[in-house]
């Protein structure tokens, strides 16, 4: 099984994850979550009521079917298979490319951003945010070279590369520093 470890942060859509999941083979919500949880450990947990809920409003919406359930101790369990149409609409999602941000709405910026408004010195922060950069950096660079498969190795360098770019404007605005000051005074 291909498991993700390097440290993907952000996360798709539930209704996405569970067709995905079941897009090949019908599943149970108690099998859902134990396949993402095992293939994703490094992204947010997925509740089992999110699981359940989600399934609920896949088959509402006729992307899911249920095609069948087994008693025992607890509640019903209940086997879900995706639809075509629930195959169209994950191929369709699949397609699309990602939105581009226009504006920079990350935290980093915002931090930088706020502590010269406050006239603070934001040089402290792009220091020890640089050294935590690296260190995340060499993390992953060890997670790639012990890797197991071609997917782990793509995820590692996916996240060495956003670690590079936060890297590079870290360097680029401690160098604007002075000029930055003086724009943000009240």
């Amino acid at each position: 099984m291909l498991v993700y470890r390097c440290g993907i942060v952000g996360l798709m859509s539930t209704q996405q994850i569970l067709l995905s999941l079941l897009d090949g083979h019908p599943s149970y919500g108690y099998d859902l979550k134990r396949e993402y949880d095992e293939r994703f450990p490094n992204l947010k947990p997925l509740r089992f009521s999110q699981i359940y809920s989600t399934l609920s409003r896949l088959d509402r919406d006729g992307l899911v079917t249920l095609v069948g359930e087994s008693g025992g101790n607890g509640p019903d369990r209940k086997q879900y298979a995706i639809t075509e149409s629930g195959v169209s609409d994950l191929e369709t999602w699949l397609s699309a490319p990602l939105p581009v941000d226009e504006a920079p709405k990350g935290e980093l910026f915002l931090k930088v951003s706020l502590a010269l408004l406050s006239g603070r010195d934001a040089q402290p922060f792009l220091e020890a945010q640089r050294a935590r950069h690296m260190a995340r950096m060499r993390e992953v660079t060890s997670q790639k070279r012990n890797a197991d498969s071609e997917t782990e190795i793509v995820v590692c360098d996916f996240t060495l590369f956003h670690l590079e770019a936060d890297l590079s404007w870290i360097d680029h605005t401690t160098e604007r520093l002075s000029r930055l000051k003086v724009e943000f005074k009240r």
